[in-house]
């Protein structure tokens, strides 16, 4: 007699917990996709606090982490649509994604969020760029003078606009 056994295999789960609180359980093989989880994992840890990502952002992460581990050579084009949808938001939004994509150490994310923001403040004035990321100038009107004559291209372009919503 022939006997068969299912063997299912365990995925070792992680739990993450956000820095207000918020906990949440993540396969390890998909979670690893962040530097600084992945370190961890490899010093036997299994709880794992982020006390540099809300709960909120620590969301997107994972379901931009969830999306990208299912990448393969047939979804190329689903992963792009949802990159572009993932990026569309407000700019702080972006911009705090980005700094917890920074803190985790995950690369494709911050490549993604790097250019989504390069690509907001393409074609604004020096003025707008100082603002937008909160820059104080302080060149005297003098130097402002001259490097404006010599970099006239680069006070040119436009204003904060809807972009940057």
């Amino acid at each position: 007699m022939e006997s068969s056994s299912l063997v299912t295999e365990q995925k070792k789960m992680l739990i993450l917990k956000s820095s207000d609180g918020e906990y949440f359980e993540l396969e390890e093989s998909i979670a690893v996709q962040c530097g600084t989880i992945k370190n961890l994992v490899e010093d036997d840890f299994s709880h794992i606090p982020l006390p540099n990502v809300d709960a909120k952002t620590l969301r997107k992460i994972i379901e931009y982490m969830k999306k990208h581990a299912q990448k393969n050579d047939s979804n190329e084009e689903e992963i792009k649509d949802f990159d572009e949808k993932f990026v569309q938001g407000t700019f702080n939004d972006v911009y705090e994604l980005l700094h917890a994509a920074n803190y985790l150490h995950n690369s494709g994310l911050m490549d993604l969020l790097c250019q989504s923001i390069a690509d907001r403040i393409k074609d604004k004035s020096v003025k707008a760029v100082r603002e937008i990321f909160n820059v104080t100038n302080d060149y005297t009107p003098e130097e402002e003078a001259k490097v404006r004559m010599e970099h006239l291209w680069a006070h040119e372009g436009g204003e904060i606009d809807e972009s940057l919503d």
